[in-house]
């Protein structure tokens, strides 16, 4: 009897122990998670490459939550790293958002501040190892804004690279048929979406409380812009109808992106050229009168 209970005090006293060990082999993909000497093994582990998801807090029709888009780029971002190693920046939410900023809970930054904290930000990310950096966006409002800071990267030499990664989710093979034409925020694509990521935050009861349909209150040229064109034609911060979201649509959705991303990923560890050529570029750059012309 007494060596029954000596050995599983023996099992139990294992047990304790072998929970606070640490487990090398499955390093989180989560900056936040690691420990500092296991941050230096993950940014080995995944070659210098971080990815930094980056989203925003908008309104996203009367039915899903404010941080749609963090929380979905963030999801394919860990689902991607968990495929093709790679650290995983916490929560970014800096971006652009002026056409919502009439809305509650919207976090809408000045334009300097957009470019001073991502600049800070890369600058910090690059300092601690990720020489390449991979920035998952969710958020259409951004796809000016980003690629328009990688360019300005060529500014001044950074001893890393900046990658902008967008993924077009609109078409696919054997992809649902989509029941509307009109999905461009908070409608039935980005809604079914959300049915995977989060469906515990999705209220798909309340998608038609408001209209998400085109106003269609400016008439100007496809090739004249101005700032105003989304309110103009979505004032309610909702484009499309949530009710026709479906999960058959979010699965396909979400395995096409995670699985785009995961080349994504594979293609920036292999480039061995951008770094060079920036640094050649930088180096140019000193002398123009040099160039040949």
């Amino acid at each position: 009897m007494r060596k029954r209970q000596w050995l599983a005090a023996l099992v139990l006293l294992a047990g304790v122990c072998g929970a606070g060990a640490q487990d090398t082999s499955k390093l989180s993909a989560q900056w936040e998670e690691l420990t500092a000497a296991d941050f230096v093994t993950a940014i080995h582990q995944a070659q210098g490459v971080c990815l930094l998801p980056f989203g925003i807090l908008e309104k996203h029709g009367p039915h899903m939550p404010l941080g749609t888009d963090l929380i979905n780029a963030r999801w394919v971002a860990l689902h991607g790293a968990a495929e093709e190693y790679a650290v995983v920046f916490p929560a970014y939410y800096f971006g652009q958002i002026d056409e919502a900023r009439h809305e509650p809970g919207t976090l809408a930054y000045s334009r300097h501040m957009q470019l001073d904290l991502l600049q800070e930000t890369t600058d910090e990310m690059a300092r601690n190892g990720c020489k390449k950096i991979l920035i998952v966006n969710g958020h259409g409002g951004n796809l000016s804004l980003l690629p328009y800071f990688a360019q300005t990267e060529l500014q001044e030499p950074h001893d890393y690279v900046v990658y902008v990664y967008w993924w077009d989710r609109r078409g696919g093979e054997g992809r649902p048929k989509q029941e509307t034409t009109v999905d461009m925020h908070a409608g039935e694509s980005e809604t079914s979406h959300m049915l995977v990521t989060r469906p515990d935050l999705v209220h798909q009861d309340r998608s038609g409380q408001e209209s998400g349909a085109d106003q269609a209150r400016l008439h100007l040229p496809e090739d004249v812009y101005t700032g105003i064109w989304w309110y103009a034609r979505f004032p309610n911060h909702y484009s499309g109808d949530g009710s026709k979201a479906t999960v058959a649509l979010g699965e396909y959705d979400m395995k096409a992106w995670v699985s785009d991303l995961v080349a994504a990923i594979r293609a920036v560890k292999a480039d061995d050229e951008s770094l060079k050529l920036q640094n050649q570029f930088y180096e140019d750059a000193k002398h123009p009168l040099e160039t040949k012309q």
